[in-house]
């Protein structure tokens, strides 16, 4: 479930997911870049340390909510076992990318 979140005067909201499972090693940062990206969010996605995946998305609350969905379910070959959702105050990030591993840091 999503937190009551902070919304910009333009509607845009952001949102930091964990995700555990069979995450890493299928394609799961690949998928939701193209996503992220054809759903005009902005934010990134990286593998963790600990084996999960993490993404912070921003944009408007429906695509998010579109995201938060994908990110549920995960691509092909991937086995989502849990999420954590928290809501965060917008940053105003540009484009969506995939940030080095947190493990490389």
């Amino acid at each position: 479930m999503v937190p009551t979140e902070d919304t910009t005067t333009d509607g845009r909201a952001r949102r930091r997911w964990r995700i555990s499972g069979v995450v890493q090693g299928v394609g799961f940062r690949v998928a939701t870049l193209r996503r992220a990206r054809s759903l005009e969010l902005s934010g990134w996605v990286r593998n963790t340390a600990d084996g999960d995946v993490e993404c912070v998305g921003e944009g408007d609350v429906a695509r998010l909510d579109d995201l938060d969905a994908f990110l549920r379910m995960g691509p092909p070959g991937s086995a989502v076992l849990g999420v954590s959702v928290d809501a965060e105050p917008v940053a105003g990030l540009g484009g969506f990318v995939i940030e080095q591993d947190a493990a490389a840091r």
